[in-house]
């Protein structure tokens, strides 16, 4: 007979995580680790009952939807057993009802994928009665290798988290404006894996039609369609033991969109032309300069894909948001296409740090190459820049324009955004999804405004 009112011990006790996904496990427990709670996993809800059964288990984390036993139905489970055991439900597909439900069975706190670790931490330490930590000091500045340039606290956020990360097996999406440096996180993820020895195979979904890029991802028969004469391994074989970067994945259709969604649920593929299913044995990366969630409401992106790749995102700020950046970044391209140690004039160190860089790094890559060659490796002028940035020059001197402009762009977006919290109660994604911004943006954004003295909390 069950004892109703039985609870699990507190002593040297682990915390359960329950998901399906093991990309999500693999984050949460990394996570949870460094944070020094001992951890045990099940990718099951039956699983997850028999943990609790025999083992010592002080709080568990459990998935909504999971095949089989869903979260609700772990959860009623075991409060049946153990009544006072703590439990955190987290789910990609947040519904009203599921999280009244969940409340009614006696979780202690509903939370969405992906998951903001901040938040999880916050919550489990209140579950457990430990006193709320930063993340910081487990986040340490990593050493970086030479070619990556970064000074400002936003980025030197961006490479911790891409190095925290990178020791999971978890899927990373990376969100930001074309050129801003996806791709250079996405390099330093695989680079400090486990898989760094394998391949890093890059993928522009972009840059090809519907059927070749079938054929690309995952190769082909022989005869498999007109001018497939021979058989043809596809990038998701070729990045065996390694990772791959699906780039622009916003821009993959529907259909290929559902052929992607199995290889994140069962690690299985298709070539075309074939009825015999292949492993992958790949760690998927992928970048967008979409927002996907807006994409999803608009019915142009899977939802079910969507949570699947978003395990966990990393949002990589335009370079007019971290402008301690631009002139490390400058001298460094600039020695790059020059080979000689560059020397700027004080009027284009002006000119670099008040020009609003809409192509972000790429641009500034790009206005180096062109400023070295124009200097042949003497002093840089402003006339060796390109000239929409000699133009943004004389708008600055002529009033400061364009200084004035950003100003009052960034003071506006600030104020939309402070209103847009309060209107929804302070709730961040509501509040996402009313501006029409991811909610990692969002939260990088409040960061911002917290560090400077807002309220951000509705305290």
């Amino acid at each position: 007979m069950i004892d109703n009112l039985r609870s699990k011990p507190s002593g040297d006790a682990s915390i359960l995580i329950v998901d399906d996904d093991e990309g999500q496990r693999s984050l949460l427990a990394s996570f949870l680790t460094t944070e020094g709670y001992d951890i045990v996993s099940a990718s099951s809800g039956e699983k997850a009952l028999e943990i609790l059964s025999s083992q010592n288990i002080a709080m568990m984390i459990s998935d909504v939807r999971m095949p089989g036993m869903s979260g609700l139905e772990v959860l009623r489970n075991a409060r049946r057993e153990f009544s006072t055991l703590p439990v955190l439900l987290v789910t990609a597909f947040p519904h009203i009802r599921d999280a009244v439900d969940a409340m009614k069975d006696g979780a202690i706190n509903y939370l969405e994928k992906p998951i903001d670790l901040d938040e999880l931490l916050e919550a489990v330490g209140q579950a457990l009665g430990v006193k709320k930590t930063s993340r910081k000091p487990v986040l340490e500045t990593p050493e970086l290798p030479p070619h990556i340039i970064a000074q400002s606290p936003q980025m030197l956020e961006v490479f911790r988290e891409a190095v925290f990360v990178a020791s999971s097996e978890s899927r990373i999406l990376i969100t930001g404006e074309s050129g801003t440096g996806k791709e250079i996180v996405a390099e330093l993820i695989h680079a400090r894996s486990a898989r760094a020895k394998g391949p890093l195979v890059k993928v522009n979904c972009a840059a090809l039609p519907e059927a070749l890029l079938e054929s690309e991802l995952f190769g082909h028969e022989k005869g498999a369609f007109t001018g497939a004469t021979s058989r043809r391994v596809g990038r998701f074989e070729e990045a065996r033991a390694g990772s791959i970067l699906l780039d622009e994945i916003g821009e993959m259709s529907p259909s290929l969109q559902a052929k992607l969604l199995r290889i994140t649920q069962d690690n299985t593929f298709y070539r075309v032309g074939s009825d015999a299913p292949r492993r992958a044995d790949v760690r998927i990366l992928a970048a967008t300069n979409r927002n996907l969630e807006k994409e999803v409401e608009n019915g142009r992106f899977r939802e079910d894909l969507f949570y699947r790749l978003n395990v966990f995102e990393i949002y990589v700020p335009p370079l007019r948001e971290h402008p301690e950046d631009i002139l490390p970044l400058a001298h460094h391209y600039a020695f790059f296409f020059s080979k000689q140690k560059p020397r700027f004039s004080s009027a284009v160190m002006i000119a670099l740090n008040s020009y609003h860089w809409p192509g972000n790094i790429r641009e500034l890559r790009n206005a180096m190459e062109r400023a070295a060659l124009m200097s042949r490796g003497s002093v840089i002028l402003p006339e060796h820049l390109p000239p929409r940035i000699q133009r943004s020059m004389d708008e600055t001197d002529s009033g400061s324009e364009g200084s004035s402009k950003g100003r009052i762009m960034e003071e506006m977006e600030r104020k939309t955004i402070l209103k847009t919290l309060r209107e929804k109660d302070f709730n961040r994604t509501a509040t996402a999804r009313a501006l029409g911004i991811s909610r990692r943006a969002l939260l990088y954004k409040i960061k911002r405004f917290r560090e400077q003295g807002y309220n951000v909390e509705g305290d």
